[in-house]
Parts: C-alpha cells; structure tokens; sequence
C-alpha cells in the first residue's frame, strides 16, 4: 500500500488551547480512527491529544530526543575545549606535536558531531587527538553513540525500555553530569519516548513542511494575507501532483 503524507492544517500557534479548538473541527469519526500521534517534546500536544484522542498512542519524535541527548554530549565538547585551549600551549592545541596523537584538536567540532560510523579517516583521527586529552569528552561520545544504536535495533518496546534502562544505570555510574537533564526528561516522558518502538512512527514529514513553510516565506518576501498564505501552501505540496501536464504532444 502506498502512503500519501499531506497537511490537514496549519494553525497559528502552538499552545493548547489552539490543538484543541482545532482537534474539535475535526469530525469524531476521523478522530476516532487515529491510531497513534508523533509530535516533538511540548508538553501542550501532549495534554491536547491525551484530551481529545486518548485512544491514540502518542509517540515522542526521535529526531527531537536525539538533539536532546546529542547537545548534552556536545556541552562537554564544548567545556572540554575551552580548558585545553587554555591549558594547553597553542602549537600542542593546534598540532597535537610529540608522538601523542595526531590531528587538530581545534578541529573536533565536525568530527565529534558526526556518527562513528560516517566519520572520514583524518576525523577519526582528530578525534583520537581530543579523546587523549579529554576521557569525559570520550565517554559522553560513546554514550551519545549508545544511545543511537538503540533507536537504530529492530526491539520491542519492552525490550527498548529495559535497554534505555541499563543505558541510564551506565551513564550514572560513570559519574558524568551532562545527561543528567535528558535522563530526567527521559523518565517524564517515558511512554511517548519507548512508544516510538511499537510502530517506529516520526514527525519527519512535518518537519520537512515546516522547512517548507520559511522557505516559501522567504521565496515570498513574507506573506502577510493568510488565505494566501495557505494557497501558497497547498500548491507547494500537491500542486505537481494536481496540475502538472500527464499527455506529452509531439
């Protein structure tokens, strides 16, 4: 069966109140059908759609709890940096000389953002000259990447919750401080977050219409009459599909 992703609609703001007046436009019987409801971390979707869908599983998007995780680890990047520019002398923060390590320490900011698995052979490098210096910086890098791989495993939603479980136990073992406010954010949203395990549902689609969006408003020079706004909007997404010419005449 083919899929067909398309916006029901596009509403002024995100607060609560505005999900469900627009929820309450919708006919029950379509509410009814839903059967699961993937949105970012804000607490107003979540209470709107446990309000007026409460059979429908919210499921938290992953792209939004991977950036929570990824800048937690990124902080310590950041931190870690900051001393050893300080504390090191500028030619060993530059060229990491003496037989040590090899690469730019100055250089890690792409390579520590990258995954393991798409880093280059001289990023791997640079990031061995990091590492060297900094084990905290390490270890927040392996458990980003820990992480990741547990959303990448074919699991059950069970079986992802006693792994993000043992993940948590190792972080807080380990003693490192930067994933303290994503594991709390974890344990308050832990059903939408392992619920991504039942259907692997996301919120790509609406994050690639947002992308839209600004850049229709930017194409646009801004456009303030709304109704045009939308027209705008509908061509964008279904106007090829529509009015796109399907007889070539020779």
């Amino acid at each position: 069966m083919a899929w067909r992703h398309g916006a029901m609609g596009v509403l002024p703001g995100h607060e609560k109140a505005v999900v469900v007046e627009y929820f309450r436009l919708v006919p029950q019987r379509i509410l009814q059908a839903i059967q699961a409801v993937s949105c970012d971390l804000w607490e107003a979707y979540r209470e709107a759609v446990r309000e007026e869908i409460p059979s429908a599983r919210l499921v938290a998007d992953r792209f939004h709890v991977a950036r929570q995780y990824r800048d937690a680890a990124d902080q310590i990047r950041k931190t870690e940096l900051q001393r050893l520019k300080k504390e090191l002398p500028k030619e060993e923060y530059h060229t990491c000389p003496g037989g040590r390590c090899q690469g730019k320490l100055n250089g890690s900011f792409r390579a520590f953002r990258k995954n393991a698995k798409d880093l280059k052979k001289e990023e791997r490098k640079t990031l061995r000259a990091f590492f060297a210096y900094s084990p905290s910086a390490k270890q927040a890098y392996d458990f980003r990447e820990d992480f990741t791989a547990i959303y990448d495993m074919n699991v059950s939603k069970k079986q992802a919750q006693s792994k993000i479980l043992r993940w948590i136990w190792q972080v807080e073992k380990s003693g490192l401080l930067c994933f303290d406010n994503f594991i709390r954010l974890l344990r308050h949203w832990w059903e939408e977050i392992t619920n991504f395990f039942v259907h692997r549902e996301n919120s790509g689609f609406v994050e690639g219409f947002n992308n839209k969006v600004k850049v229709l408003k930017r194409r646009c020079y801004g456009i303030f009459n709304l109704t045009h706004l939308f027209q705008r909007i509908y061509l964008d997404l279904s106007g090829y599909r529509l009015f796109a010419a399907t007889t070539i005449y020779a």
